[in-house]
Parts: C-alpha cells; structure tokens; sequence
C-alpha cells in the first residue's frame, strides 16, 4: 500500500478539522484530513449561530464550502477513508487505513461524538429537520411549537424546563425502562405544566423528516412538531486512547488552552474536547487554535522564541 509523509495528520472533517486544516495550509504546511464522512456535521440541520450567514447555513453546506476553500492550497491532502490505526514511532506518527499509510511529526484528533438519538425505523431522516440535541442551536427555530424531549433523568427535566422559555406546548417521554428523574425534578415539571410519560418510541410518523407524531409501546399516540433528545453523546476517543492520549473523567479529551494533549505532538479539538459548548464557532476555534500550536511545534528550534 501506498505511503506519504506530510506534517499534519488530521482526523475528522468536521468544522475543526477544516478550521485545522485552513490554517495550516496559510501557515504552509503540508496535512491530511481524513473524512469518514459521518458525525453532526453531515446532518440536516441548519446553523443559525454562525457569525456571516443570514438565514443561517446547513451543516452540510458549511462542510462543502470548507473543503472548496482548502481546495485552493495543493499541500492539503483528503482521504474519504477511516484511520484504523494510529500509532506513535519514534518522534512520529503513523496512520494506517484502506488508504495506505501516513507519517507525520503531528496529529490533530477532530472525530467528534456518537449522539444517541432513539432509535426508530426511518429515524436517521429526522435528525436535524424536527429532532434536534441541541437547545442553544435549535430553542429558537421551535418557538411555539409542540415539542417532545425525550430523557429519563434530572438533566433532561431540566432541559425541558428550559424549552419553556420558547414553548408551553411541551411533553417529557423517558423512552427508557428507567425513570431516574427525581422528586425536586418532577416537582419543578409540573409546575411549568410539563407531562411526565414513562413509555418508550415504537415508530414515528412523519413526511420528509417532519415529525406529525410518535407512537409508544404502551399504545400512545403523542403528535409534536420537533423533539428535542437529552440521552448524551459518546465521543469518539478510541484513536486518541490508543496514542495515550488523556481523558477527562467524563471521557473527553483533556486539552490545555492551546489544545495541547499529555502526548508532545498530538492536539485536539471540537466537540471531542468537553461536554459542554458543542457548538461549530467553539470547533472552528480549537480547530485554528490547535493548528496554531501544531505550527509552533513544527517550527525548528531557531525559529522559536527563546
């Protein structure tokens, strides 16, 4: 299989990827990014937050316009492909996959997180067009709507209280076994006149990914505009764990604010970073900011400041 050396590896191709990835290339350096071509980035969903796009700008569309920049700056390489492997040799590193391999002195892990959406028949077309996980993203888009959150703990109570702020058509499903939501929670839902339902999504029905309403187990027939889901996310860590990498204890990566890891050479950034502020300008940020540090880090010893 093919080998290449270049000075940057970068996983993922999301907003910090790309944001990475741009900024490498203005400061020179030659990099891969490698796209497997899934994560939030690649749903429907329409950024409004975005500094510079009235009417907002799909995920989709911000990807594309991203990788049409870097199109400009022959040193950038894409791989469509998954890295398999990771590995540090010596004061390199090597990434390995159906592409071939890749050396660089670099690694930039932008992999993102795996959201746990209920899983229904169909539900994937859904995701980003009346099923959302974010209220700073999407709160604003469901004014007066009749909204559905989905959860079966405190955070998701609290999350439905919130959605208050832009709807008083709102109702808790646990789509769980459990019901872990506890009294002071149960209190605070009824006050806002929040149904609490313990039963779980059987099907939904819909039309080009608008929700009209979900079916439970139990036999009810619950209609909704959007639906807010709270079951978390699980960041995508395994390369970074196999470079020994450390992780908070939430699993994220633990990053300084350069985006430095415990590993000389290795950064990260975006979503894949900490649990809170999963939000494209953050990603694009840590993106540019991790770039910056991986140049320093490049740089040869005359080239740095004493």
């Amino acid at each position: 299989m093919a080998s290449k050396t270049t000075d940057a590896i970068i996983v993922g191709a999301g907003p910090a990827g790309l944001s990475a990835a741009i900024y490498l290339a203005r400061y020179d350096r030659t990099c891969v990014v490698f796209d497997a071509g899934h994560g939030r980035s690649t749903h429907h969903q329409i950024n409004h937050n975005y500094l510079g796009f009235p009417g907002g700008v799909p995920a989709t569309q911000l990807r594309e316009l991203g990788k049409a920049q870097l199109a400009e700056y022959p040193q950038v390489d894409f791989e469509h492909h998954k890295v398999v492997d990771c590995r540090r040799e010596g004061d390199q590193f090597v990434a390995e996959g159906q592409f071939g391999s890749y050396t660089a002195k670099v690694v930039i892990i932008c992999t993102g997180v795996l959201d746990h959406y209920p899983h229904f028949h169909g539900w994937e077309q859904y995701v980003g067009k009346s099923m959302f996980w974010c209220i700073t993203c999407d709160g604003y888009s469901s004014k007066g709507k009749n909204i559905l959150v989905i959860g079966h703990t405190d955070a998701a109570a609290g999350e439905a209280i919130q959605l208050s702020r832009f709807s008083n058509r709102l109702t808790l499903l646990t789509n769980s076994h459990v019901n872990e939501i506890t009294p002071k929670y149960l209190e605070r839902l009824a006050k806002f006149d929040i149904a609490v339902i313990h039963d779980k999504i059987e099907r939904a029905v819909g039309t080009d990914g608008q929700f009209e309403a979900v079916l439970t187990a139990g036999g009810l027939h619950i209609e909704l505009d959007a639906l807010f889901c709270t079951q978390g996310a699980t960041p995508e860590v395994q390369l970074a764990v196999d470079l020994g990498v450390k992780l908070y204890e939430n699993g994220y990566i633990d990053t300084d604010i350069e985006q430095k890891t415990n590993v000389p050479g290795v950064y990260a950034a975006g979503d894949v970073t900490r649990i809170h502020s999963h939000q494209v300008t953050t990603a694009v940020h840590e993106g540019a900011t991790a770039a910056s540090a991986a140049n320093y880090y490049l740089y040869p010893p005359e080239l740095k400041a004493d």
